[in-house]
């Protein structure tokens, strides 16, 4: 099944420190969107939308190697036309993380980036700020992205993911709920929005897919909370920016807007 063999990836490129680790991001990209089938190929400013998200990610310069995992021929062809890199994995994959590890059970790096494939406008640099940690800290096995909410409006929608963390930036939880909740009266925390990237140390990726979905997991649905349930930590980086999410024909327009605005701009 696999149309592109993975190549060792070695460590003995460039480092941004003094220590070097060698870095591959995934993109897993399923056709068969529940909501959006086929929006890994939906063309924004002329080029399918997995192109945007891989050409992004390879502009990350922490970064070595950039692979589509795809359960479609037809993603991989579009892949394969622009010249990126794709693997076909499995179909019976029920999330991203199972079709990354699948991946990574092929790899010989330190760490997986799981870049998601539909988002077309992530920002490089934040791919780089989530790997920035593990270069002077061994022990980290698990990083992710968090942002500060300014809008009430965000707290208390249930699509957006909140995290919690403690004094050293590490997730303490994560919820669809508004957390924390402010008593009336007193000042309110930080509430942080929860930015869907992540980036594992290998073993701790293959350690995770491997175990059952947890209680909390599934009653959130959300399956980084499998990782604190084990007692992984997982470092939550504060980033400025945003990550716009294609899960409806609705936000595909909107990206496209935004595309056009900042092609206008640049004229």
């Amino acid at each position: 099944m696999v149309r592109f063999a993975v190549p060792p990836v070695s460590t003995s490129g460039p480092a941004v420190h003094s220590s070097s680790v060698s870095v591959v991001a995934v993109i897993p990209a399923r056709y068969e969107s529940s909501r959006f089938p086929g929006k890994a190929l939906a063309e924004i400013a002329g080029k399918p939308m997995i192109e945007h998200v891989y050409r992004r990610t390879s502009a990350a310069r922490s970064v070595g190697v950039v692979i589509v995992a795809t359960d479609d021929e037809r993603i991989c062809d579009a892949v394969e036309k622009f010249g990126g890199r794709a693997q076909l994995t499995s179909p019976a994959h029920l999330s991203g993380t199972d079709r990354l590890a699948e991946i990574a059970a092929s790899l010989t790096c330190d760490l997986v980036v799981n870049v998601q494939g539909d988002e077309p406008l992530v920002d490089p640099s934040m791919i780089d700020d989530a790997i920035a940690p593990f270069r002077d800290d061994r022990d980290l096995q698990m990083t992710t992205l968090r942002r500060r909410i300014e809008d009430r409006r965000e707290l208390d929608d249930p699509n957006v993911t909140k995290v919690v963390v403690d004094r050293d930036g590490y997730a303490l939880y994560f919820s669809r709920a508004p957390i924390p909740f402010t008593r009336a009266g007193c000042p309110p925390a930080p509430a942080w929005r929860h930015i869907g990237l992540y980036v594992y140390r290998r073993e701790c990726l293959m350690r995770l897919t491997s175990l059952p979905p947890t209680a909390m997991e599934q009653a959130e649905a959300l399956e980084q909370l499998r990782a604190l349930e084990h007692g992984v930590r997982i470092k939550a980086i504060e980033t400025m920016h945003d990550s716009v999410g294609v899960d409806t024909p609705a936000d595909l327009e909107k990206v496209r807007d935004m595309v056009r605005g900042a092609l206008a701009l640049d004229r």
